[in-house]
């Protein structure tokens, strides 16, 4: 029986800028084992998430996985540009902790309301590579945010930020610093990739960065840990039918 699974989020699952880990989570599965939707826009915060989920319960799925939040955890950065992001995703107030934890639990509510499939938060990749940094830190606390907000909402929480914090631990990386993308950069890498034909991975490679081609975007290996984590999951759940 295959089964139907919808994935949320924001660029990492759009996977403009970002390996796509919705290609690599069919590879591992059988042939026909899953069919998975593609709900993902670029630079969204968990409010906006919050505002989109018309689609999604318009047709439910059997399982929804949600990966939102490196932009609110990205917002609470000294030098992000808020303001701008304000603006350009429509906010209608500044982005906080508190107000990410009311969006990610209005979403979740709404999901459990609407629809009856079983719903799985995974917390969030980790910014940048050094995990003492100022953005690895911000990604963690969000992180255990989203658990928080699965606890509460009784869905499962898929630790994502944990294994990549295992993996980055593992590898010992260079300690290069991190530096948020702007516009500008994340252009020339979607330029790069699209129209130079370069792999993100070389990209990547070039940068000596690990996980990610630019600390948030991800490579071929921050991808899979995000395909291996929920599909470690998959398996353990079988959809219930009429």
């Amino acid at each position: 029986m295959t089964t139907r699974v919808a994935c949320l989020g924001d660029s990492l699952t759009r996977a403009q800028l970002s390996v796509d880990y919705l290609d690599l989570l069919e590879r591992r599965r059988p042939p026909d084992d899953v069919r998975l939707a593609r709900f993902g826009v670029n630079g969204d915060f968990a409010h906006n998430l919050s505002r989109r989920l018309d689609a999604v319960v318009a047709d439910p799925p059997d399982v929804i996985t949600v990966l939102i939040g490196t932009n609110d955890a990205r917002a609470s950065l000294a030098g992000y540009p808020v303001e701008r992001a304000m603006k350009r995703k429509q906010l209608p107030e500044r982005p906080s902790a508190g107000w990410f934890q009311q969006c990610l639990g209005a979403i979740v509510e709404r999901l459990r309301t609407e629809t009856d499939a079983t719903i799985a938060l995974l917390s969030l990749p980790v910014l940048g590579q050094q995990l003492d940094g100022a953005a690895a830190r911000a990604s963690q606390a969000y992180s255990r945010m989203i658990a928080e907000v699965a606890s509460t909402n009784k869905a499962t929480y898929l630790p994502l930020h944990e294994r990549q914090t295992e993996e980055l631990r593992q590898a010992d990386p260079p300690p290069i610093p991190y530096r948020d993308p702007t516009p500008a950069a994340s252009v020339s890498v979607l330029v790069r990739h699209a129209v130079m034909r370069r792999s993100l991975d070389t990209i990547s490679r070039r940068r000596g960065l690990v996980l990610t081609t630019d600390h948030i975007h991800q490579n071929s290996r921050g991808a899979a840990l995000i395909a291996e984590v929920i599909d470690t999951w998959l398996p353990t759940w079988e959809p219930i039918r009429p």
